[in-house]
């Protein structure tokens, strides 16, 4: 059994991405969507805002369940230095699509873990490279008409239908689809919790 002082771990995030990341590696998370508009109201660069909002989304479930262990992301794709959030509707998707096409951008995810009280936080942010290939204009259209990309930063993912469009990845691939397992661990260890605790007791 897990230990009483173990908190439950919360994932403020409705992302089946995420959500299939930590089971896959071993965790339980209860599942809280925090609400919070993803919005860059604070004009602030890519890592700047993804931290941002993940504090927030953190922040609101923290409120809901102030004895948990909360973990807020949030990812967004820095193109040129404009931050690419989820394409709003199906030729939103394609455009994004054209100006991916043959470029390179980075894929940032911040993260926030609050543990009890809301002071007691950790934070950062990682980033992976992405080099994406040249799909023909029917093969954009194709995959906008999937409705995958409505639900992705920058319309795309690494572990779906947009996959045989990415020609590489320099970085964490988890990070990608949503979060980064490395530094999930380096944020538990700073608020005191080794993340082999919250691994999901195993059935004998």
């Amino acid at each position: 059994m897990v230990p009483e002082e173990i908190p439950a771990l919360v994932l403020a995030s409705g992302s089946r991405g995420r959500l299939r990341l930590l089971r896959d590696a071993g965790f339980d998370p209860e599942v809280i969507v925090s609400g919070i508009a993803e919005t860059n109201d604070d004009g602030l660069p890519t890592a700047g805002l993804v931290t941002a909002l993940a504090e927030r989304k953190a922040s609101a479930v923290a409120a809901i369940r102030p004895g948990a262990l909360v973990l807020g992301c949030d990812s967004l794709l820095d193109l040129d230095g404009a931050s690419l959030g989820k394409p709003a509707t199906q030729q939103d998707a394609i455009a994004v699509w054209k100006r991916l096409a043959g470029s390179e951008g980075t894929l940032y995810t911040g993260h926030c873990l609050i543990h009890g009280r809301a002071e007691d936080r950790a934070t950062g942010v990682a980033a992976t490279t992405i080099r994406f290939g040249s799909p023909t204009d029917a093969e954009i259209a194709a995959y906008a008409a999937t409705g995958e990309p409505l639900s992705l930063a920058g319309a795309f993912s690494i572990d779906g239908r947009a996959a045989p469009f990415v020609d590489g990845i320099d970085g964490d691939p988890g990070n990608v689809i949503g979060v980064s397992l490395p530094l999930l661990r380096r944020l538990l260890a700073q608020l005191g919790v080794s993340v082999t605790d919250l691994w999901r007791p195993r059935v004998s």
